[in-house]
């Protein structure tokens, strides 16, 4: 349904008209439901439209791979969380795409729940999965986690039937079902999921210790970049300023941002307690833009590689990351 929604506004918003020397007309951005986020405040509250002079759209959609493919089309200006995965995947393929920000680090909020009639855990994996079918999508750091998740538990991955996910719900019901053995996914449907009596493989701290990082970023399309510079960094300086806002005291915005997203006050603490908004100079750190979201990229399109999931990866990564717009801002 959510696809389907996200389609429905795309089409919707084709026609919109982007003109102007200085900003366009509007601005499209696409971003998930069910996804807390702390510059959700700014998005209800219209702060990104009165600092930009614009008007701002946002329109939710079902995959990083969606937006994506939504920003090649010219109908997406800015992808909000998407997914570093998909993002790699993309300019691997050709795709004129650029990273300019960090908008979430979570490791607990995306994971694979395993149905409680397979008896599955990190013990008897390779055993229990054997033959076994998994809900997941693919193409996306859920699909790598998984895969790299698989590979440490010394599961045969030629055994194993992975069925693309349609998001989140679809997710829920398939490991509902029984017909498979496990399901992956992010946000409120991985506690859903646990909820309804499944159990995760592995933990998100587990799966840190062997290597897998987990962040969503913020992306625009180089020609975007090009003729908006001043519009991609004012963008940036209402995140940033959201994010402080957050990190000093999330408690009087919770409501607005659960709103926002389209969720419960319960559950959208549950999630953004396994969220971090990384602030303008842990971005521009080491440990982030200064390199180190480069060579996640190349380690997770390396890794696709060996799986047979895609044909070859980049050699380098670093011209699809531009921190000039980060580093213009207060």
């Amino acid at each position: 349904m959510k696809r389907l929604l996200a389609l429905a506004a795309v089409l919707a918003l084709a026609a919109a008209a982007c003109g102007g020397d200085d900003a366009p007309e509007e601005l499209n951005v696409a971003y998930f439901l069910e996804w807390p986020t702390a510059n959700q405040v700014a998005q209800l509250e219209e702060t990104y439209d009165d600092e930009l002079g614009v008007t701002v759209n946002w329109i939710p959609f079902a995959s990083g791979g969606d937006m994506a493919q939504a920003m090649e089309a010219g109908d997406i200006d800015i992808s909000y969380s998407q997914g570093l995965t998909p993002f790699a995947n993309f300019v691997t393929g050709g795709s004129d795409l650029l990273l300019i920000g960090v908008a979430v680090s979570y490791a607990d909020a995306d994971n694979c729940v395993a149905h409680p009639d397979y008896g599955v855990n990190a013990d008897n994996a390779a055993e229990t999965l054997a033959g076994q079918s998994i809900y997941t999508p693919l193409g996306n750091v859920t699909h790598f986690k998984l895969l790299k998740m698989l590979e440490h538990l010394g599961v045969d991955t030629s055994t194993v039937e992975l069925i693309q996910s349609e998001g989140g719900p679809a997710a829920v019901a398939a490991l509902d079902s029984g017909e498979v053995a496990m399901a992956c996914a992010f946000g409120g449907a991985v506690n859903e999921m646990i909820a309804n009596g499944g159990n995760l493989v592995m933990t998100g701290s587990e799966q840190e210790a062997i290597g897998i990082r987990v962040f969503d970023i913020i992306s625009t399309t180089g020609d975007f970049a090009e003729a908006y510079p001043d519009v991609l960094t004012t963008f940036l300086q209402v995140t940033e300023d959201a994010n402080r806002a957050y990190n000093r005291d999330r408690a009087p915005l919770i409501d607005t941002i659960a709103e926002a997203a389209g969720m419960d006050r319960a559950p959208t603490i549950a999630l953004l307690d396994a969220f971090s908004f990384p602030e303008k100079d842990v971005q521009l750190s080491e440990a982030w833009l200064g390199g180190t979201v480069q060579q996640v990229m190349k380690d997770q399109m390396d890794f696709f590689v060996a799986q047979g999931e895609i044909g070859s990866a980049l050699s380098s990564y670093d011209s699809f990351v531009d921190t000039s717009f980060l580093e213009g801002i207060e």
